[in-house]
């Protein structure tokens, strides 16, 4: 592994579809709960905690060699809008795409003809962390990053945030993301004992209400 990987893994422009979602920013712009940099930021820290944790968690699991159809499994059972399940398949698919034409690896091909139709996205980062050569810390911080990252970056298209203001949300989060990627860690290594009904399921009700409604929006600047 070097670190390097981790970048290339982490950078928004790698071709994995998210600048296409905004992880519920946008139907949060919409409804007011998101007007500002420190509104952003409340937005980006619940998001973190909940959502986040699970995705960090589900992808460390991954990059530590848990089966990805039982964790395929827990993240539909912790994912109960139909909205955001398709959303997670369809990033997974993409994110695999591309993952194994940077990284070939049996593992990827076995896992991309075990789910044509896409696994959830964290389970495949996971994968894709662990045939790239990354741990799962790793793959929890990636995860992690990736939760609050897509919401500040699209608020800048929304709102016209500044740019900077929008970027030192995230880096005020940077604590916070280290403790969470440490937890879902973790919890992936107490999984990996007592299965996957061990991993997170913290709660964002919001997040899954407003991904129903934006779903049914027609005209929307993201997918989801």
């Amino acid at each position: 592994m070097t670190r390097a990987t981790l970048l290339v893994l982490a950078d928004g422009r790698f071709p994995a579809g998210g600048h296409a979602h905004s992880g519920g920013a946008e139907a949060a712009v919409r409804a007011g709960r998101i007007t500002d940099a420190a509104s952003l930021e409340d937005f980006c820290r619940g998001r973190l905690h909940t959502a986040g944790l699970g995705a960090a968690a589900l992808a460390a699991a991954a990059a530590g060699g848990l089966d990805p159809a039982d964790l395929d499994a827990a993240a539909d059972a912790r994912t109960p809008s139909p909205a955001l399940r398709t959303t997670a398949r369809k990033l997974g698919r993409q994110l695999l795409r591309a993952a194994r034409a940077t990284w070939p690896s049996p593992e990827l091909d076995a896992l991309a003809a075990r789910f044509p139709k896409g696994a959830h996205q964290p389970v495949v980062l996971g994968a894709v962390a662990r045939a790239a050569g990354l741990g799962a810390l790793d793959a929890a911080h990636c995860a992690a990053y990736e939760s609050v990252s897509g919401p500040a970056t699209a608020v800048v298209r929304l709102l016209g945030l500044d740019p900077f203001g929008a970027t030192a949300v995230l880096a005020r989060l940077a604590t916070e993301l280290d403790r969470v990627a440490d937890r879902a860690v973790e919890a992936a290594r107490h999984a990996a004992r007592a299965g996957t009904e061990a991993l997170p399921a913290a709660s964002a009700p919001l997040l899954e209400i407003s991904a129903e409604a934006h779903a049914g929006w027609p005209v929307r600047l993201f997918a989801s």
